[in-house]
């Protein structure tokens, strides 16, 4: 861990300078308490820096959450072993393709019936909240159980004894993009209001006590539960599609799920704070939890230490090294061929920004959170979707 300032610390062994001065411009910020903590795979983000952890009192800034309220991890390890799958997977790929809807814009035609129960569940929270969320999307209902696009997957992995777990990353989807968006939007007018400077916009924060704040923090809640429900949702069919293409039933031997792009209300050095994780997951002493590397990487289960300094957190992945555009003109579809040899995916062009080379490496994240985490098990791709 490396000392910044009183109000930053950072575990990140790679680190840009312009990613550095991003933290260093919100941690500067009155109401930044106690510090904020910058996490291995940190890395230039929209206002507030990718991998960080923002505590605030009387304030919150809804880029520090970012568009995509929610998002997180799902894994579900199954009574299977490596060696019952045998070595032709494509079936495997196109089935789950057929079972979830890939790729931005993308959903449902009809619900499930699980998804009909999620999203009446759903609809009672939203009434509770005070807040209709076809405001913001006439077909939020038809939006769970989606993947979406960009780093979003679904995998069929195998740990290091040939257990095999169903894995997957999404968040809030469309619905959740536009709830955040739209309080983004609010929260820049009222600087302008109220004649206040800021470092980025993209830093324009809520004053607690005010009706924008309350309003943004139950629609954040709202958004957080579809994330939630929206990954549990497209893990029941994962299972059910594993359980359809294997010729047998799937036994859950446990299920982790866990968000790193939220907001909660946590206890810190004395005091009560608004916590955003801003690609970083709960790593509370014994709280379990998810960490992917690229699609051609290895994943982790791990359980956390409960590190004070780094406010009980841990990385939510490798973190990226080169942006998409970058990755696009620095690589080639044969580099990701390569990449990713010994992974069933699917093979085309709009993955080139994906390839693992675009990323940290995922071992040097991982040590560099040693202190945050303690390593249950190592996760190795055997099949990758993704959506366009």
């Amino acid at each position: 861990m490396q000392q910044i300032s009183k109000r930053l610390m950072n575990w990140a062994s790679i680190i840009e300078p312009k990613t550095l001065a991003q933290a260093e411009a919100t941690a500067s910020l009155p109401f930044i308490f106690p510090h904020l903590a910058l996490m291995p795979d940190a890395h230039l983000g929209k206002g507030a820096t990718v991998g960080s952890v923002i505590p605030t009192v009387g304030a919150i800034i809804p880029a520090a959450v970012g568009v995509d309220i929610g998002c997180g991890m799902a894994a579900v390890r199954t009574q299977y072993h490596r060696d019952e799958l045998g070595a032709d997977l494509a079936g495997l790929r196109v089935a789950i393709e057929r079972a979830v809807p890939l790729s931005a814009g993308k959903y449902n035609r009809a619900l499930t019936h699980t998804a009909t129960q999620r999203v009446e569940q759903l609809t009672k929270l939203a009434e509770d909240a005070g807040f209709d969320p076809a405001r913001y999307a006439g077909n939020w209902a038809f939006q769970l159980g989606s993947l979406g696009s960009g780093n979003h997957f679904i995998e069929v992995t195998v740990d290091e004894r040939g257990s095999v777990w169903l894995f997957l990353h999404s968040g809030s989807r469309g619905v959740g993009n536009k709830i955040a968006s739209h309080h983004i939007r609010v929260a820049q007018e009222a600087m302008k209001r109220w004649w206040i400077q800021l470092p980025d916009d993209d830093l324009a924060y809520l004053a607690e006590g005010t009706d924008e704040f309350w309003a943004y923090i139950r629609e954040l809640r709202w958004a957080q539960e579809f994330a939630l429900a929206n990954r549990d949702e497209m893990m029941d069919r994962l299972v059910a599609c594993f359980a359809e293409w294997h010729g047998g039933s799937v036994e859950e031997l446990e299920r982790v799920q866990c968000h790193h792009n939220y907001t909660t209300r946590e206890r810190h050095f004395g005091k009560e704070v608004w916590l955003s994780r801003k690609g970083a997951i709960d790593a509370a002493e014994g709280v379990p939890g998810l960490i992917p590397g690229s699609m051609g990487d290895a994943s982790y289960v791990v359980v956390g230490k409960g590190n004070r300094l780094a406010l009980n957190s841990s990385p939510h992945g490798a973190g990226r090294n080169y942006s998409r555009s970058a990755a696009r003109r620095a690589f080639t579809r044969a580099q990701l061929r390569e990449a990713m040899a010994g992974i069933e995916y699917r093979d085309t062009d709009a993955f080139i920004d994906e390839i693992p080379q675009a990323y940290k490496p995922i071992d040097v994240v991982m040590r560099d959170a040693a202190d945050l985490v303690e390593v249950r098990h190592t996760l190795r791709q055997i099949v990758n979707v993704k959506g366009d």
